[in-house]
Order: C-alpha cells, then structure tokens, then sequence
C-alpha cells in the first residue's frame, strides 16, 4: 500500500510531463487561466469535436435557432421529430457559443461581466436545453460514449478549469483500460490461431499508438508524430492478411475466419476508443465476451 501511486501525482516522463490517474500516467496539460477566454476556447475545441463525431446535418447555426425550434414544435412524426431535436440540440450549443464569444469580447474591451449577468445565464439555459436534447441525437459510427462526448462542452462552463481536466484525465484513463483489455484479447488469440503470429506486433502498435492519440489534444503538436504512427498502425492491422496454407476441415476454415473477423472488429473498437476519447463499457464488454467464447471453441 506504501507504494501505491497516488491519483494526481506528476511526472516529467520522457520529456513528456503527465499525470497519474487509475493506472496510467497521461499527457498532462496546464490550466494557465480559469478566465471566460480560455473557457471559450476550450468549448469552441470540445465543440467541434463533438459535432465531428455526430451524425450529418445537425450541426444548426446559432442564428437559425428559432427556425428549427418552430420545426421541431410542429413536427409529429416522431422519426422525423428525432432528427430536428438533434439539429434543434446543435443550434442551442451553438448559440451558447455565440453568447460567449459576445461576453469574452465585452471583457476584452474592458467590460466587467459579474456571475449574474443575464448573457451568462441565458448561455447556461441553453447549454442545459442543449445537454437535455442531446438525447435525440446518434454517434456518427453508432455505439455508446455520447452522453460522455456531448456533455463536455457544458461541463467546460459549469466547471473550474482543474476540475473539468480531472475529469477529462479519469475518462482518459478508463478509456486506456478498455484499450488494453482490447489489445490483450487480440493477442491472445494471435497467438493461438495458426498463421496470424504476425499479427501480434501490428495489434501491440495500434494499441500502443491509440492510447498516445487518446491522451493527447488535437490541437498539440505532439499530434504531428503521434497521429501518423496511429494512422499507419491501424492501416498495417488492416491491410495485413495472414499466410495460411490450407485448412484441415470446414472447422478449421471457420476458425480462421471467425478469427480475422474478431480482429477487423477489435481494431475498429481501438479506432473509436482512440478518436471518442471516452470509455465504451459496453461495447468493450460484449466484443470481450465474444474474444472469450471464442478462444473456449479453439
């Protein structure tokens, strides 16, 4: 117990300064200013990730927010209902964008802006309104992790700087976790399916190079080196096809198969960790059970 590390503590790793949270020590970066400018900043980042990982079409101009609101009221086929909640959802988050570049512009020209300006509340209300419609809208590959990913921009707004990278620091941590877990079971069964040792080295470097992409912000540099390595290992797994010479039986012919299979599915689970950047219980669990139940039939 002495020697357990305790969550929070830092490190120069590398050359690479990091954090230590839950098993893993990650990329760490420094909140220089807990101000509404760098606040906004980090919302219009958040915000355009957000809305990279969403369906199509729902990314609404703040300035159309009455017009799909209307839309959205008046529509009662509930298919088409859904969809105009999303893109009504897009137009709120963008409007409470709108609303902060406003107030940060005021404080740029020396306005003071107290806690309680209306600006500020009208911005939460629609970040709340925004959070609440979020329901009605669908990740763009599908799978869980919205709630994680759409909430963040608001939790960037309600929250201290500190406290919102603590958070961000826990889901990262969790999200290496299922990485590893993904990345173990491929081996294993890389290891057990006659043909596919290859694959061992390509599986180990996307999962290496998918947890440096998970740490690390899209607007670092660092992403110059760690976003190619990531890139060319997924390409490598999947391009990759495995020397076999023949096959015994129809048994054996379906358990190369189901084999390639799990790996083309582990590696696209790996992709989405890496990219969402939040954890996927679920999903992570279910393609577990289907690597073990597999590895009960060889």
């Amino acid at each position: 117990m002495g020697n357990q590390i305790a969550n929070g503590t830092k490190k120069v790793i590398n050359n690479k300064p990091c954090i230590y949270y839950d098993g893993y020590w990650i990329r760490q970066y420094e909140v220089n200013s807990d101000s509404l400018a760098t606040r906004k900043q980090t919302i219009d980042q958040l915000t355009k990730r957000v809305f990279h990982h969403l369906e199509p079409g729902i990314n609404t101009p703040g300035y159309r927010l009455d017009e799909i609101r209307d839309a959205y009221q008046s529509e009662s086929d509930p298919a088409r209902k859904r969809v105009k909640g999303a893109m009504l959802a897009g137009a709120l988050l963008n409007r409470s964008s709108d609303i902060l570049t406003t107030i940060v512009e005021l404080e740029e020209a020396g306005v003071r802006i107290e806690s309680s300006n209306e600006l500020l509340r009208e911005c939460g209300r629609y970040f709340m309104e925004a959070l609440e419609l979020g329901k009605n809208i669908k990740l763009a590959r599908g799978g869980e992790g919205l709630d994680e990913l759409w909430g963040e921009p608001f939790k960037v707004f309600s929250m201290p700087m500190d406290a919102f990278f603590e958070s961000r620091y826990i889901k990262v941590a969790q999200t290496m976790f299922e990485i590893d877990q993904i990345t173990n079971e491929l081996i294993t069964i890389s290891t057990r399916v006659p043909g596919f040792e290859d694959f061992i080295s390509r599986v180990k470097e996307l999962g290496e190079s998918a947890k440096l992409a998970c740490e690390t912000l899209r607007s670092d540099s660092a992403m110059f080196e760690i976003w190619p390595r990531y890139v060319s290992a997924k390409e490598q797994l999947d391009n990759f096809i495995p020397e076999v010479t023949g096959y015994a039986n129809y048994v054996e012919k379906y358990k190369y198969r189901k084999a390639r299979q799990l790996i083309h599915e582990g590696g696209e689970l790996l992709s989405n960790l890496a990219t969402v950047r939040v954890p996927m219980p679920n999903t992570t669990s279910k393609f577990l059970r289907k690597c073990n139940d597999y590895c009960h039939e060889l």
